[in-house]
């Protein structure tokens, strides 16, 4: 017999489900992802840390989870939402059911709950605060609860590596600030035959430079930007020495270190099928997001920046480049896995802008 479990809104509304994975019970800021493959990726993308995911498609695990697909070797989101978790997964890959996973890595979910109505309340009133009870008599009191609950806001910290390491290559070096980095901008690297240092996301400017790389990337990862102003003065310490690209909240932070000014969106962006405009070509392209921050175009003005890239759906900033410094960044994922693949090619940009600067400091040197 299926035990029961509640999700409880600070809107005062709850929804009755079944108990799926831990037994643990958490709280968190609840957002919804759209897409309809990648459930593992997704719930092992750091990005997520803190946050419960309410999974818009109707059935998740249908294809089990396997030990080759995560994004990071511990999740360390707080939570999932279903509407059904699949018990029998069936493809030649799987390994483990995802209500196993959630078990295994202490992540409390729900399943049974009508996820579209949740959506529908986070589109209308924005994400709000969140938590699991098993106890039905507890639902009024963690409501209250809720209200009053202001979260940490140190999720940058909790997920970056704690020591550099290396990725191996065989031709450019790349150094990857990791501000809760998903695995497949590694292996996008890595096969682009660039040897990748992984370096923790408080690194200096001074620290980089000794390391004498081809480029920099600034990773993707969790929460508010304006927490994470230690990057700063290492991004303006690299920037026009070394070139770099920058993903998501590498790309908020570029935009910070410049002037420009972030915002809190009414329920940001996740999933796997959002339209992005290129400016300079036209071309529209699908692409992976997960944010829930983004940069004000106005304060872009301002800055030594130009606007490369709009959401289609809301006209948000998706790209920026520097004027005249070899720098650019994404507020999407190219590194998408699994996803569209439409975006991958600015990781050859990237190589190639790191392989023009190589040629130049030759020339200048000779």
């Amino acid at each position: 017999m299926f035990e029961k479990r509640y999700l409880v809104l600070e809107d005062g509304s709850h929804y009755t489900g079944f108990k799926l994975g831990a037994d643990k019970l958490t709280r968190g800021e609840i957002v919804f992802n759209t897409a309809m493959t990648g459930y593992q990726e997704t719930i092992s993308d750091p990005s997520y840390t803190g946050q419960i995911i309410t999974f818009t498609y109707p059935l998740i695990g249908n294809y089990g989870i396997n030990h080759d697909d995560f994004e990071s070797l511990t999740p360390s989101l707080n939570g999932v939402v279903v509407k059904e978790a699949c018990t029998m997964p069936s493809n030649f890959r799987a390994q483990k059911s995802f209500d196993d996973v959630l078990k295994e890595y202490d992540i409390p979910g729900i399943s049974g709950v009508d996820t579209r109505s949740i959506t529908k309340k986070i589109r209308q009133h924005g994400v709000l605060k969140a938590a699991f009870v098993d106890d039905p008599s507890e639902i009024e009191t963690t409501v209250t609860a809720l209200k009053t609950t202001e979260f940490p806001r140190t999720e940058v910290p909790t997920v970056s590596t704690k020591t550099p390491y290396v990725s191996t290559g065989f031709d450019l070096r790349v150094v990857l600030v990791d501000f809760g980095k998903k695995q497949n901008i590694v292996r996008e690297l890595n096969a682009r035959g660039c040897e990748v240092t992984v370096v923790p996301y408080d690194t200096s400017a001074e620290t980089i430079i000794k390391m004498a790389p081809d480029g920099v990337m600034l990773s993707n990862g969790p929460g508010d930007p304006d927490d994470v102003t230690v990057a700063l003065d290492m991004i303006n310490g690299i920037l026009g020495r070394i070139p770099f690209f920058g993903i998501c909240l590498g790309h908020q932070l570029f935009a910070l270190s410049q002037g420009a000014k972030s915002f809190k969106m009414k329920f940001g962006h996740r999933g796997a099928n959002h339209p992005v405009k290129d400016l300079a070509t036209g071309k529209i392209a699908l692409t992976s997001q997960n944010h829930g921050y983004a940069i004000d175009a106005d304060s872009v003005a301002q800055t030594g920046l130009e606007i490369t890239h709009i959401a289609l759906n809301d006209g948000t900033v998706e790209g920026l480049k520097h004027r005249t410094l070899p720098a650019f960044s994404v507020q999407y994922h190219p590194e998408a896995c699994p996803g569209p693949t439409d975006s991958n090619y600015l990781f050859d940009e990237f190589v190639e802008m790191m392989q023009q600067n190589k040629q130049k400091e030759r020339v200048t040197h000779a």
